[in-house]
């Protein structure tokens, strides 16, 4: 994985300043150099400049980047972000097509492709990526992401130029940027937040590439091109071969993902979905005489004080322990202390560049620097919950009859906080219902599906567009902030076509959540963890994590006049709050965020403003 920069203008030389253009793409991969510590590089030409941080997983000796292309006349650039997962079928292809190569690296197919096969190629691809193409020959810039979003693209468009980072902070290294917010980004960080609009970059005027979709600007201007989207047709097969299919589109989507050039890992939560990828990846590394290490997350005092409620029925460790006994793995159990996760906070924000989901990402922000001391590669069991159907709200009565985000079915918690003036500045409930109802009006449908089949469509597209993606970005920015590369084999787009069209009543026989994936891992996993409870990403419950967070808004927020969130706080109901005790089964976001997850998301808004400076208009 790596950090991409870049920025273009049709009417501007570059050349001509050349120290000048050089140094902010210098900066550019500087800021971003968390995501690619082994290698960076710049390529300026008369009106584009590329520049790019390396992690180097695949050829660390022959993946410089930008990587160039001499053709004819002309000199093609690429700077790429990301890992291909068919890149052999592709060089093979191209090599039976006439292309030679001087490396092994995916990014070197990725720019042949493009020559060969021009704009469209990208639908020839397998894997996770964002990356930016520099075509002289027909003076245009390409800004390619990947179907499902798993690698970040943002871009903002100003004064003529065009300028693209994988993260929102290489674009604001860049002069005459400024750090701003509207409406509709106050909108997105208190009533959408900590999730995000596809698209939307909160900060005023910058963007983010859509997910399957690439974007083409030549001195006509910038215009974006949908390659890839969910469709909705029949599903034919019958439920044994449907287990058949999906068994043979997971197995060999985590097969795929284990290529790399330095040893991986997985994450192990003991539930089915790291349980499963983590046994395929063991069984095949036991057949080359290797040993799978693997990874679980817990809280300091967690055995203490666990209370178990509706959304976490059970804690980890045991079936970790069951887990490694069986894979019999190289295992390192991680814990993060209270005060862990509240100092990571504020690094959370500093990956995001955005508030965050409190310390559902701080703690896994802390987690991924532990495992980076000793690898680069880690396999997760991210996305199989939106994929599959197994978060509660795919079978709660109550999420059928909300016409709302069905893990944020009640904005009270989010606007008791907030003063009069700025409730109805924002109109919060207009903007979440419009957003909602934009999205649901977008589901791929199926004229003969009944009404039960095609709210469980909407929910489920619901999920992928909005609860997956903000998933993604928590997995991108926490392990890119340490330079890990997490995959998410779940989150391959044939598992995403298939499953998208199997019906209920498949996904969930007799009425089992994820009965599909269960029966997947039929001849690979035990089962206790086939049949265990979805418990989520583990979160702590010791209340001396919320009376942390408590001293500190009081000290740094109502105490402190130019405090920048004060401006849209209540005082009396803020003191209120921090003195009222939490109750940790009702969440205001997913199912971990209740309130001390409020607290610590009003303190990352707050600090937040104050690192960027903000400027609201």
């Amino acid at each position: 994985m790596c950090g991409i920069s870049g920025f273009c203008n049709f009417h501007q030389d570059f050349i001509r300043q050349s120290q000048k253009y050089t140094d902010i793409l210098t900066r550019m991969h500087q800021i971003q150099a968390h995501r690619g510590p082994d290698d960076n590089g710049i390529y300026l030409t008369e009106h584009a400049g590329l520049s790019h941080a390396r992690l180097s997983v695949i050829d660390p000796a022959g993946g410089h980047q930008p990587m160039l292309c001499r053709k004819g006349n002309y000199t093609f650039a690429i700077v790429y972000n990301g890992e291909l997962y068919n890149t052999k079928e592709l060089r093979g292809e191209l090599t039976a097509l006439g292309n030679t190569f001087d490396t092994t690296s995916d990014t070197e197919v990725i720019l042949a492709s493009y020559l060969e096969y021009g704009p469209d190629f990208v639908s020839r691809l397998n894997g996770i990526f964002a990356f930016a193409i520099w075509d002289p020959a027909r003076e245009r810039l390409l800004l390619y992401r990947d179907r499902s979003g798993i690698k970040p693209l943002f871009y903002c468009h100003q004064d003529d130029t065009l300028v693209f980072a994988s993260e929102i902070k290489g674009i604001l290294a860049c002069p005459g940027i400024e750090a701003r917010i509207d409406r509709q980004g106050l909108n997105e960080i208190f009533g959408i937040g900590p999730a995000r609009t596809n698209g939307c970059g909160v900060f005023y005027g910058i963007n983010e590439i859509l997910p399957g979709s690439f974007a083409v600007l030549d001195r006509d201007g910038l215009k974006q091109h949908c390659y890839w989207k969910l469709k909705s047709h029949p599903h034919e097969d019958s439920y044994e071969t449907t287990v058949e299919k999906t068994t043979a589109l997971v197995l060999d989507s985590i097969r795929r993902q284990m290529v790399s050039d330095v040893p991986i890992c997985t994450f192990l939560s003991g539930g089915i979905d790291s349980s499963l990828v983590s046994a395929v990846c063991a069984a095949s590394l036991r057949e080359k005489g290797e040993r799978l290490c693997t990874f679980s997350f817990d809280f300091a005092g967690n055995r203490e004080n666990f209370k178990a409620n509706a959304f976490q029925p059970s804690q980890d460790r045991p079936y970790v322990d069951q887990m490694v006994a069986f894979l019999d793995s190289d295992h390192k159990y991680l814990e993060c202390t209270t005060l862990n996760q509240a100092d990571f906070l504020k690094q959370s924000v500093d990956a995001h560049d955005l508030p965050a989901m409190a310390d559902v990402d701080s703690s896994l922000l802390y987690f991924c620097s532990q495992v980076r001391q000793s690898h680069k590669v880690a396999l997760t069991g991210e996305c199989a919950d939106e994929i599959f159907g197994g978060y509660p709200w795919f079978h709660k009565e109550e999420c059928f009859r909300a016409d709302t985000f069905p893990w944020t079915m009640d904005l009270k918690a989010r606007q008791f906080l907030l003063n009069d003036d700025f409730l109805e500045y924002l109109g919060m409930e207009e903007y979440v219902a419009r957003r909602y109802r934009e999205s649901v009006d977008e589901t791929p449908r199926l004229p003969e599906d009944t009404p039960q089949e095609k709210r469980r469509r909407e929910i489920s597209w619901l999920n992928q567009q909005w609860f997956m993606q903000t998933l993604l970005n928590r997995m991108d920015r926490t392990s890119m902030f340490s330079g890990l590369e997490a995959r998410v084999p779940f989150a391959d787009h044939r598992i995403l076509e298939y499953v998208w069209n199997v019906p209920w009543d498949m996904k969930a026989k007799n009425g089992v959540a994820k009965a599909l994936l269960r029966e997947c891992g039929r001849n690979y996993l035990p089962n206790e963890i086939r049949h265990r409870r979805k418990s989520p990403y583990p979160k702590t419950y010791d209340t001396g994590y919320e009376a942390l967070l408590a001293r500190r808004l009081r000290h740094e927020i109502l105490e402190d006049s130019s405090a920048p969130v004060l401006q849209f706080l209540d005082k009396a109901r803020m003191e209120s709050f921090l003195t009222s005790p939490s109750d940790y089964g009702k969440p205001w976001y997913g199912q971990l965020m209740a309130g001390p997850q409020m607290m610590a998301y009003i303190w990352q808004i707050n600090y937040w403003m104050k690192k960027y400076q903000i400027q609201v208009i």
